[in-house]
């Protein structure tokens, strides 16, 4: 029994490290707190996919207006045949013109619009040489031009037919390509800010939670309390890897079924297999510096309530990090920039947009380092604060006693 109490027989911090994270990885993600957990973000996806699949139909269904040609007979087939003549050879500027029916005939064409009998956007009357456009308050100059010319083709003062033009294409510009790689960097830091800030306060509930029913004493009394604290944010960081893969599976299902592809964004500068690669460290690096925070908070913090009141000023400091990394994107090499990358909590932002607009590999390797190291500093400090003001709140002969009876009673199991 004296062999196992004595220090030298107890786990190494990376060992005890392990146990933590193993018992807690294991006992959220067989919890049905994380099953619900899990579905709540999942309800939003799926209603934003529909409203944005339906919305997107509905709005090409509403904007695909026709002008209504109200002439005779002979100009109506003559401005019809002028209007699909021109609108192959300049496209969409040329909107569909249809004939109106012998009903719609017989109507005022204010009449037509005014009881919006039909799709109309604008009714056109008289001849080809003297058209008169009626349309709505503000829609006059829109159809001005596209009447003017189709009448005038119609007359023969205007060419049905255009010569075939000589094209020759080119993936983009240097401005093109610029533009659209801020746009990836923009997405990318903006869904790393929301999957750490998401995932991030379990960190919180869990800790609190292991103090009110005193576990937190016991392990703190048969392990080193930084190995405590590495194991818990570990644990947090694997069940934060099973929910992004389940929300990245749906949103990917919703994201293909909708039609979209990879290829609506800029393929970033090194490349999308090394970008989602740094994407998914630099949001690990992200969630273990915000997480190491959030623990030294929850250790602090003996209530939930004490947990939201504290947490919520962290919060607002990360919100105006991620405003400060955004701000700094717009300026690679700079020394904002570069500020940005070296402060720890907005490293991971600023590298990341990085990564989409510049090809260098090395600054990351560097960046990815020091963030390792910020989360070892912080990782102690949160243990210290947490050895000194909790730990050791009481009276020192007082506070042996009781950590020598903790550490009886561990080793007795």
């Amino acid at each position: 029994m004296s062999q196992q109490t004595h220090p030298a027989s107890r786990l190494s911090t990376l060992q005890a490290a392990f146990v933590v994270a193993r018992r807690d990885f294991l006992a959220i993600l067989f919890s049905r707190a994380f099953l619900f957990f899990l579905l709540g973000p999942l309800f939003p996806i799926i209603v934003g996919g529909l409203a944005g699949g339906i919305g997107s139909e509905v709005q090409r269904e509403a904007t695909s207006v026709e002008i209504g040609i109200g002439m005779n007979e002979a100009d109506t087939a003559s401005m019809i045949a002028s209007a699909d003549a021109m609108r192959e050879g300049m496209g969409g500027y040329i909107p569909p013109m249809v004939a109106l029916s012998d009903e719609q005939r017989a109507m005022e064409p204010k009449q037509i619009l005014r009881e919006r009998v039909g799709n109309f956007a604008a009714i056109v009357s008289g001849t080809p040489e003297a058209p008169k456009l009626t349309a709505p308050e503000g829609q006059i100059d829109r159809w001005r031009g596209q009447v003017g010319l189709v009448a005038a083709g119609s007359i023969g003062s205007a060419p049905n037919q255009f010569p075939d033009i000589a094209s020759e294409v080119v993936a983009s510009s240097g401005a093109t390509e610029k533009r659209n790689r801020v746009l990836t960097a923009q997405a990318g830091q903006m869904l790393l800010f929301l999957l750490t800030m998401l995932l991030g306060g379990m960190v919180l509930s869990n800790l609190v939670e292991e103090k009110g029913n005193k576990i937190i004493e016991v392990l703190a009394a048969a392990i080193p309390m930084d190995a405590v604290f590495f194991g818990k944010l570990f644990a947090m960081l694997g069940v934060s890897f099973v929910g992004i893969m389940v929300w990245g599976g749906v949103g990917g299902l919703i994201f293909l079924g909708g039609g979209f592809s990879m290829g609506s964004f800029a393929a970033p500068a090194v490349g999308w297999p090394i970008f989602l690669g740094l994407g998914v460290i630099y949001f690990a690096m992200g969630y273990l510096i915000l997480g190491s925070l959030f623990l030294a908070i929850g250790s602090m913090a003996a209530t939930v309530r004490e947990v939201q009141t504290l947490s919520m000023p962290v919060t607002m400091l990360q919100l105006m990090v991620f405003f400060f990394a955004t701000y700094a994107m717009a300026k690679p090499g700079s020394t904002m920039e570069i500020t940005a990358a070296i402060f720890p909590f907005s490293s991971p932002f600023a590298m990341l947009a990085r990564a989409a607009q510049l090809e260098e590999l090395w600054p990351h390797a560097l960046a990815i380092a020091w963030q390792a190291v910020a989360v070892a500093i912080f990782v102690k400090l949160g243990a210290t604060l947490f050895r000194r003001r909790v730990m050791k709140s009481g009276p020192r002969g007082a506070n042996t006693k009781k950590r020598r009876f903790w550490q009886r009673k561990a080793a007795a199991n």
